[in-house]
Order: C-alpha cells, then structure tokens, then sequence
C-alpha cells in the first residue's frame, strides 16, 4: 500500500508541474547582421588557439548577441553574426541605425591546413546576393 501512495504522489506532482505556465510566451526570432570590421592575425601557428573578434551594428534596441552561424569545410571557414530579437507588441524597440557598434569575438583552433580562408558575412546587395569580407591566413609551423 506504502508504494502504491508515493507512486499516486508522484504522478500528481509531476501533473501538477507539467501544468504549471512558466513559459513567458515571448515572441522572438533569429537575424543574421552584417558584420562591419573583423580583427584577426596576419597568420596562425599550427596547433595555437586565436581569438577572432568581429564588430557590427546593432541594429535596435531589441537585438541582442546569440551567437555565430560558423560553418567549416576544408580550410574554409564562413562566420556570420547572429542576434536574437524581441518581437513583441508590448516592447517599444528603438532603432539605432549605426550608433552601437558591438564587439564579439570567438576562439579558433589551428589544425592541419596549411592556410583558412575566413568568410565574414557582410549582408546582401542589391540582387539579394550573400556579401562577404573573405581573409585568407597562411598557417606557419611551431618555431623550435
């Protein structure tokens, strides 16, 4: 009988959890912005960690920093910059047009390649086609 009531108090608690609204229901999406200035070195040291900073544009008060769409294949490397941004009725967003200027950076580890070629997504022209700020960095040996 013991086990029958903690297995019922259980079930109940966990109903009762699953019911509870802790979800804010905060509509948000995801937007790629246009980096505007990238800092990297002149060239890499195979095995060694970089820090690749990268600055742009927020565009409203309501974009916020989530994070980079990185994308890797061979010794090319294509970064973009991405915000999360509210897209709520109750939020007011002021447009900033070019007066905040974010910095972020990121961490790269050089493998085997004997150069990367860096691809910083800067937008789209007129036509809709992707721009980009490409930087190619020659890989050196480790000095002895």
């Amino acid at each position: 009988m013991k086990k029958v009531k903690i297995i019922l108090a259980f079930f109940l608690v966990t109903i009762f959890l699953g019911c509870l609204d802790d979800d804010d229901n905060i509509p948000f999406f995801y937007d790629a912005i246009a980096i505007e200035e990238v800092t990297i070195p002149d060239q890499f040291t195979r095995g060694e960690t970089y820090e690749i900073s990268v600055s742009y544009f927020r565009p409203s008060t309501c974009h916020s920093f989530s994070g980079f769409d990185y994308d890797g294949f061979g010794n090319e490397r294509t970064v973009a910059v991405i915000n999360v941004v509210i897209n709520d009725d109750a939020t007011t967003c002021e447009d900033l047009g070019e007066t905040d200027l974010v910095e972020q950076s990121f961490n790269f580890f050089v493998g085997r390649e004997d150069s990367y070629v860096f691809r910083f997504w800067q937008g789209r022209d007129d036509q809709g086609n992707n721009q980009f700020l490409t930087v190619e960095v020659p890989v050196v040996e480790t000095p002895i």
